[in-house]
């Protein structure tokens, strides 16, 4: 399958004046509820037409008010005059040889991020953004490139779910419009990461909200087991994650030692790894059947040593846990090298025969610049290439 780029489809983003109309989706039940009473429907009918509302947003994937023929018409135009259901705008479309496919997607004030999808035989991967950019600086990491630009709103990060069950034909009787690649599944998207740009915990208020959306059960119904937050170690909002969002937790570990992981992460110099790995022990609802998931890139010479694999076992003692050991993915300008593949078998048989799964990730989508840690808002250096050529 080649790499190819696919014309942006039709979108609603930026059309029929939608920027002045505020968003339903991203909304949680109770500001539905009140956007409804705003609009003068009675109390006694509010539970009803927001049952209603839900369903067409969230169920049968809507984006048309017209379309939404148990409402009332007058409410329908009432909503429409003040409402959006706008996704956001494509402004490419590539596929990966592997089927992989990644969106850059424009927001309704210009600003971009990016989407991915992994599609495998038994399921179907969402990696979503939390933030234009990132505020931290990463060294391995190419979205730590792009200074953070500003938060995405609830709306923004449920709209990419959205975006993609629209192109990938995942609302009932839905087709897509090219199903190379797409798993021939009742659900085209049965897990969803927050592993895209941005710190999650940085945008906390945020990124909950939608999760809580994402997994409500009468709407997109993603369960909060197949809900992963991965952050690069805000430490004291984790526990507070816990309580309020309860999804599964990664953590963007990488090291072993605080003098190296302070290179790499360097958020670890305000909250080192003792720290760290103290709030994943105390994390809400831990155990066995909750694993949090370390996440641990494969640097050539850095961090990948038998010494290295042996330690990382010693600090996770008692944590219930899942180590995904990832292949470095170059990127233009990187400082590092991919480990060499008969090292990270090394690294692996000793972390597998200290009792944790150590699943090594296959690269995927490299071709298209979709793999983890390549993520960032193309656009940019296509506009700097384009002044250049002026």
């Amino acid at each position: 399958m080649p790499v190819t780029t696919l014309d942006p489809a039709p979108t609603l983003a930026l059309e029929g004046g939608s920027a002045n109309r505020e968003p339903l989706i991203g909304l949680s039940r109770a500001a539905l509820a009140e956007r409804l009473r705003t609009l003068g429907v009675p109390e006694r009918q509010i539970r009803m037409r927001l049952s209603q509302l839900w369903s067409w947003l969230y169920v049968r994937g809507l984006t048309d008010f017209a379309g939404m023929t148990d409402i009332a018409s007058a409410l329908r135009t009432e909503l429409a005059e003040r409402f959006t259901l706008a996704r956001p705008e494509i402004v490419t479309e590539q596929v990966s040889v592997d089927g992989t496919r990644k969106w850059l997607l424009r927001l309704s004030d210009g600003k971009e991020v990016e989407t991915v999808y992994i599609p495998e035989a038994d399921r179907g991967t969402l990696c979503i953004s939390s933030q234009v950019g990132c505020t931290l600086t990463c060294s391995f990491c190419y979205t730590g490139t792009q200074h953070l630009v500003r938060n995405l709103t609830a709306s923004e990060i449920v709209g990419q779910i959205m975006l993609a069950r629209d192109r990938l034909g995942d609302w009932p009787g839905a087709v897509a419009d090219d199903p190379r690649g797409i798993p021939d599944a009742e659900r085209k998207i049965t897990n969803v990461v927050l592993m895209g740009m941005g710190e999650p915990l940085y945008n906390f208020d945020n990124v909950r909200d939608s999760c809580l959306v994402a997994a409500d059960g009468e709407g997109l119904s993603i369960s909060k087991r197949r809900i992963t937050m991965s952050t690069s170690g805000v430490v004291p909002e984790i526990p507070r994650w816990g309580e309020e969002a309860g999804t599964m937790l990664a953590i963007s570990l990488h090291a072993v030692r605080d003098e190296l992981r302070n290179q790499l992460v360097p958020i670890n110099k305000k909250w080192p790894i003792r720290e760290l790995l103290d709030a994943c022990r105390a994390y809400p609802g831990l155990s066995n059947a909750k694993r949090i998931t370390f996440e641990y890139v494969m640097l050539k010479g850095v961090n990948d040593s038998v010494a290295d694999a042996k330690a990382l076992v010693r600090l996770l003692a008692k944590i219930p846990a899942k180590i995904n050991l990832i292949p470095f993915n170059p990127w233009p300008g990187a400082p590092y090298e991919c480990s060499d593949w008969e090292q990270i078998e090394k690294f692996a048989e000793i972390v597998n025969r200290a009792g944790y799964a150590s699943p090594v990730r296959s690269p995927r989508g490299r071709d298209i610049m979709a793999a983890c840690g390549q993520l960032k808002s193309a656009s940019i250096k296509q506009r700097a290439s384009e002044r250049l050529a002026s």
